[in-house]
């Protein structure tokens, strides 16, 4: 009996959470092709997209192993996480909460899609699973910043929004954007796998 069997993972999931675990990987490190798109020590990056994307298409089960994953290759040395850092150090860093916030945002997304279906569905659970990675990452950054971390000068609650209030239009697009494709790609990929077991 084969891991992807005992696991209960096809080899289309395994390929799937594998290729979210790139994505997410590539999003991560858009900062390093435009330098400028950090602020205030959070970069601004695609994983949002590529997270509530996960959770719409993949599931609420899915889309979460798939950001586990993301999480653990990174936490076991992998360069997956900005700025090509990776390591069990990150775990202090400030902005490890928004790495955490990724699992719960991904099953969510997918959960609310799950017990709905419609169309509209998909746009409400990407932007509740972007606010979902907002609320926790911030929370937990301006927790850090007070426990452990460094805080900037004059650092309060208020800034650590402000700094989120940056990257907010642009993921707030995306969300809506991840809602709209999600649909498409799955109804597609449902007429593929029905056309491929037609012809099996």
């Amino acid at each position: 009996m084969t891991t992807a069997r005992r696991s209960g993972l096809k080899t289309i999931d395994i390929t799937l959470i594998g290729m979210f675990v790139a994505l997410m990987a590539i999003g991560a490190n858009i900062t390093t092709i435009f330098p400028f798109m950090m602020v205030g020590g959070v970069p601004i990056t695609l994983q949002t997209f590529f997270c509530v994307l996960a959770g719409a298409l993949l599931g609420s089960r899915l889309g979460a192993i798939a950001m586990s994953v993301y999480v653990l290759v990174g936490l076991i040395g992998a360069p997956v996480f900005a700025k090509f850092s990776g390591g069990f150090a990150t775990v202090i860093s400030p902005t490890f909460g928004f790495l955490l916030s990724f699992i719960l945002a991904a099953y969510i997304t997918g959960l609310i899609i799950e017990k709905n279906g419609g169309k509209a569905s998909y746009v409400v659970a990407t932007l509740i699973g972007m606010i979902i990675n907002y609320v926790v990452g911030t929370n937990l950054m301006f927790m850090a910043y007070k426990m452990w971390a460094a805080a900037p000068e004059g650092f309060t609650y208020g800034m650590a929004w402000g700094w989120m209030m940056v990257p907010l239009p642009k993921d707030i697009f995306l969300a809506v954007c991840a809602g709209i494709l999600a649909p498409r790609i799955n109804i597609a990929r449902k007429k593929t796998m029905s056309h491929q077991t037609k012809h099996a």
